[in-house]
């Protein structure tokens, strides 16, 4: 029976068909990713992310493998738990041969295991024959690529597409190419080792006469490549799989270790750590997270430094890497078709087709509001952290630019306040990180108008000022680090006048282009504790206010309260929830004392994990309320895994433990500390604070949390407040 049925040039998948399961599993090395579903196959007539992807462009969009002409029955798939390898196992179905059974199920056993390592997807088949018999075994694996950009991928439809080149068989190897409109070449190389019996158009049949309880495998290649940048470079599976080890390897080794006494808890912080690594590539200036698998997977600003932030504690290069990249691209001249001003922080940028013919504009994109001050912010924020003197002067021109955007393009009118409007008619409506078309409205529900200024935007350019302050004083400008306080606190006085609203006991979401509060009860306000703009007694008020039903789901804050006009909570951004927007919002909170509200949001998304495949939060899950015993309700289209998402419980935990580095003075210090019930003790293994290096154990008390150094190589000043 076929599992697809063609109608009127339309495919349909049968119910009873395992093509119907449409979880995927996910891998990601450097530019390339690859979603296949959990048989280790590609489906050309499923909608959504399936395929090999490189560079912003579908290399591979379909590849399955067949037993005897039948998809052989799935026992399981698993990724590995540091994102390396996905291992598929799978076993035969009945055969049938002129009526009668040939082979009955279960007796050859398929074991399928993939991994990615530069522009390559490599894959090995082993076959075992687990009956008495003797069996002829035939395999055929099938391919086919569309060379569908990203952007089509999700959905979107383009007048003219570049032209298909005929398939060419060169020996054992079939290379299938594509010329874009862009006048580009994309070509995908498959091979095989050993030879396949037959090589068609389109296939490889592989055939072995397995004696019992004997062996058979093959090794698959699928390397992409875009106009002959580098001469292929052929590493066998064991020689590929060994670089990707060492590579992986040499990454995590910068981070500090975290174990506590709780092993789920270690789950999720293990498979957090698995996901940002392997979501982290390596840029000609350093490491950057790329935001998310699978339609994010490229630099965004935002997203690149608040992940850079979360994970600031554990590991300060991947901040390092982020602002280098960021300086790189800074926009240096006024382009209105990419929103791009002098002296703005990159949004995101795309290597896609569309992108180089302009058919989207993300080519180089800066259409984002926060995030020049987030990178002033995270620029203070690592110098602290790391002692880097000479990169942070060596970053003085980039942040006195980002400082001139501020003041310049971002406040045209003078009012004051940091806004938005776009420039660009195909550039995004919306600039903050709630960036859907219809995240900022008023209370009753319609639209507000622009230039819009975000509540939380001004939060990050008080903080900004005053991180720029610092640095300032760091290259010797005494009164220009003066000018700057100065200019952040008149900005926290302006802001305290006009966003707060007694009626709602918090900020209002943002001014209108007339100057009119959006008087809505959202999570926004959350960021101005983080941002730490906000008066300490309103403050306190906006964290009390943000735990409590209306918009505390059981798994954490909702990005809007359920009072609200547009609150749904399938929503992108009118009622979800989001790990990330959770984790600035609960560092707000313990800077601000309430540390109940820390703990509740790190429980909320720690019981959240409990249910989630492979302890991964996704980028965003639905707002509905907790049930008891049920999962969260997932959103269909989020990113999993997501960067920031992923980083969340490093700044989580880092709340709790009310932890800060301050590295040229040598010092670790623990302020307030507190752990949840489910923590009776945290360990801190490998934290290197400048030159020196050591372990902390923190033990729960009942009135207390306790704090131990229990190793310590060099001098570092520890101390709980």
């Amino acid at each position: 029976m076929n599992d697809v049925i063609s109608w009127n040039d339309e495919y349909y998948i049968r119910a009873s068909s395992s093509l119907a399961d449409d979880r995927v599993e996910a891998l990601k090395q450097g530019e390339t990713f690859a979603v296949f579903d959990r048989h280790g196959d590609i489906h050309p007539v499923l909608a959504g992310p399936q395929g090999i992807f490189h560079d912003g462009t579908r290399f591979l969009s379909r590849f399955d493998l067949s037993i005897g002409g039948q998809r052989p029955l799935l026992l399981s798939a698993t990724v590995k738990e540091d994102n390396a390898l996905l291992t598929v196992e799978l076993t035969n179905p009945d055969m049938m041969q002129e009526g009668r059974p040939s082979l009955p199920r279960g007796a050859l056993h398929l074991r399928r295991t993939k991994f990615l390592w530069q522009g390559t997807c490599y894959e090995r088949l082993c076959v075992h024959n687990y009956s008495l018999a003797e069996i002829p075994v035939i395999l055929s694996f099938t391919f086919d690529a569309d060379y569908a950009d990203l952007f089509e991928a999700r959905g979107r439809q383009r007048p003219r597409r570049g032209c298909r080149l005929d398939t060419v068989q060169a020996g054992d190897e079939l290379v299938l190419a594509y010329e874009g409109l862009d006048n580009r070449v994309r070509r995908t190389h498959v091979r095989c080792t050993p030879s396949p019996a037959r090589v068609g158009s389109d296939c490889f049949v592989l055939e072995a006469l397995l004696a019992p309880h004997a062996n058979a495998a093959w090794d698959l290649t699928i390397a992409c490549e875009i106009e002959r940048r580098r001469a292929q470079v052929s590493l066998s599976y064991e020689q590929a799989s060994a670089e990707a080890d060492r590579a992986l390897q040499e990454a995590t080794s910068r981070d500090c270790h975290i174990y506590t006494s709780n092993e789920q808890f270690n789950d999720w912080l293990n498979r957090s750590s698995a996901d940002l690594h392997m979501l982290i590539s390596e840029t000609p200036e350093g490491p950057y997270p790329y935001a998310g698998v699978p339609w994010f997977s490229t630099p965004f600003g935002r997203d690149g430094i608040i992940t850079a932030l979360e994970f600031l504690w554990v590991n300060p290069t991947i901040a390092r890497g982020v602002l280098a990249y960021l300086a790189s691209t800074q926009a240096t001249e006024v382009r209105p078709e990419q929103d791009a001003e002098v002296g703005k922080i990159l949004h995101e940028t795309r290597s896609g087709e569309m992108a180089a013919l302009g058919e989207v504009p993300f080519g180089r994109y800066y259409g984002s509001v926060d995030a020049t001050p987030l990178f002033i912010i995270l620029a203070g924020a690592y110098y602290e952290r790391s002692g880097d003197r000479a990169f942070a002067q060596a970053l003085w021109p980039n942040i006195q630019l980002a400082l001139h955007w501020i003041d310049q393009y971002g406040d045209p009118t003078g009012a004051g306040f940091v806004t938005y409007d776009r420039r660009s008619a195909h550039g995004l409506v919306h600039q903050g990180w709630k960036d859907s078309h219809d995240a900022v409205f008023h209370a009753d529900g319609t639209a507000a108008i622009g230039p819009i200024a975000l509540c939380e935007v001004q939060a990050y350019v008080y903080q900004a000022k005053r991180a720029a302050a610092d640095l300032a004083l760091l290259v010797g400008e005494v009164n220009r680090a003066e000018k700057l306080r100065r200019e952040a606190e008149s900005l926290r006085e302006r802001f305290e006048h006009a966003f707060w609203c007694e009626e709602l006991g918090s900020y209002a979401l943002a001014l209108d282009g007339h100057g009119r509060p959006c008087r809505v009860r959202s999570s926004n306000p959350g960021h101005c504790l983080f941002g730490g703009i906000a008066a300490p007694e309103r403050g306190l008020r906006v964290a009390r206010s943000l735990i409590t039903d209306e918009f505390f789901s059981g798994w954490g804050i909702r990005t809007v309260a359920t009072s609200e006009r547009r609150y749904n909570p399938m929503s992108y951004h009118n009622g979800s929830v989001w790990p990330h927007d959770n984790a600035l919002i609960a560092a707000g909170m313990g800077a601000y004392g309430h540390k109940e509200g820390v703990i509740k949001i790190l429980t909320g998304l720690f019981d959240a994990s409990l249910f989630l495949s492979l302890h991964r939060l996704p980028e965003l899950f639905c707002g509905f309320p907790r049930r008891p015993g049920e999962s969260p309700t997932l959103y269909p289209a989020a990113c999993a895994p997501q960067a920031w998402a992923s980083a969340a419980i490093f700044l989580l935990l880092q709340s709790c433990l009310g932890l800060r580095i301050e590295a040229l003075d040598r010092r670790l210090s623990f302020i307030n500390p507190v752990l949840p019930p489910f923590l009776e003790r945290v360990e801190i293994r490998r934290l290197v604070i400048g030159d020196a290096s050591l372990d902390v154990i923190l033990d729960r008390h009942p009135e207390d949390v306790s704090v131990k150094v229990s190793r310590c190589d060099g001098d570092v000043d520890v101390v709980v407040v």
